[in-house]
């Protein structure tokens, strides 16, 4: 490997550690009702809180004239607690403008060092790309809850979730085609055989379908509904699951439907994930190979359990946080595993 293929994935992966930390932060800032507190869109100011006590009255005023405030917190939310939601908000936009500083400066450097080649020249000049887009998705998700309903859109949360999504898996595909280019230059009869290809694929576009209803779960509060399972409040199909017309919408919008898809959905992804890793046992696989599909179940596991114990024990925000982050290392995971069956 070359020492300048080395820096640059280096300099891929870093983004992808501040992506799936600014998921984290994300998930915190929703679970703690700290989404709308910051009212105006301001990308350079924006970055100086407020200073003094004066500088905070005057946000928090500004705050109060929104539904949330007004519907929620009115008489019973003071300075103190507006504070609270106020820095998770502000760190959290802070943190994607430190990733903007983060992917350009290296950027520039490798350029004028002529350490990229043009056609890696587009490939990152889309990753900026897909960073604005998710800087201006952000925004307009937390406008559809500044106007008359206090809600954030599930449609533009979980819009907003795959954005972020899609950003970290090019990113970490980009970052393995500098640090591993040698796994797709070997011919060999097993590890190149389509069916392993194509099996990886799936298990990526289901985790990808999976991690649409957990965003529709989280933006609907789907997972309140139910504290049990299997069964949802004892039943194992929940009454309620079709009472939308018509029926396709229950999909999109009933939020007993979407917990029930969400959860056997889960399992499905896990079942698939372990039939990969029975198919494969027996194989003479390269090495890499076999940890990524042991790392894939043993993160799939994780991942189902974290989700029950979620449900169970009333969305706890730790718990829920951690949820939402090992839905980024499964489909971490699964990419690699990919990555490693790539013609």
């Amino acid at each position: 490997m070359k020492k300048h293929d080395l820096q640059v994935g280096v300099w891929l992966l870093t983004g992808c550690a501040m992506i799936f930390t600014m998921v984290v932060i994300g998930g915190i800032t929703r679970l703690t009702g700290s989404g709308l507190s910051i009212v105006e869109w301001n990308v350079i100011m924006g970055t100086i809180p407020p200073l003094n006590e004066q500088q905070w009255q005057e946000t928090f005023e500004k705050y109060q004239q929104f539904p949330e405030y007004q519907e929620h917190y009115k008489n019973r939310m003071d300075l103190a607690a507006f504070k609270q939601i106020f820095w998770w908000e502000y760190f959290h936009r802070l943190w994607g403008r430190l990733m903007g500083i983060v992917f350009l400066i290296p950027f520039i450097v490798f350029l004028l060092q002529k350490k990229l080649t043009r056609r890696q020249i587009k490939q990152y000049l889309l990753i900026f790309l897909l960073g604005g887009a998710q800087g201006f998705l952000g925004w307009f998700m937390v406008k559809s809850g500044l106007v008359d309903i206090p809600r954030v859109s599930h449609y533009r949360l979980t819009a907003h979730l795959y954005l972020a999504f899609l950003l970290y898996s090019i990113t970490f595909w980009f970052a393995l085609d500098r640090l591993l280019p040698q796994t797709v230059h070997t011919p060999h009869p097993e590890r190149d055989t389509p069916s392993l290809r194509y099996f990886s694929w799936g298990i990526v576009l289901l985790t990808v379908i999976q991690i649409g209803f957990g965003g529709f779960t989280a933006g609907l509060k789907a997972g309140y509904l139910f504290g049990t399972f299997p069964k949802m409040g004892g039943e194992w199909v929940a009454s309620g699951i079709w009472m939308m017309s018509p029926a396709w919408l229950n999909v999109l919008e009933n939020p007993i439907m979407v917990q029930f898809i969400h959860r056997w959905l889960g399992i499905i992804v896990f079942a698939t994930i372990l039939a990969l890793w029975i198919v494969t046992f027996s194989r003479k696989l390269r090495s890499i190979q076999k940890m990524g599909i042991h790392i894939l179940l043993g993160v799939s596991i994780l991942q189902v359990l974290m989700g029950i114990f979620t449900i169970v024990w009333r969305m706890p925000v730790a718990l829920a946080v951690a949820h939402q982050a090992g839905a980024l290392l499964l489909l971490t995971a699964s990419l690699f595993v990919s990555y490693q069956f790539k013609r």
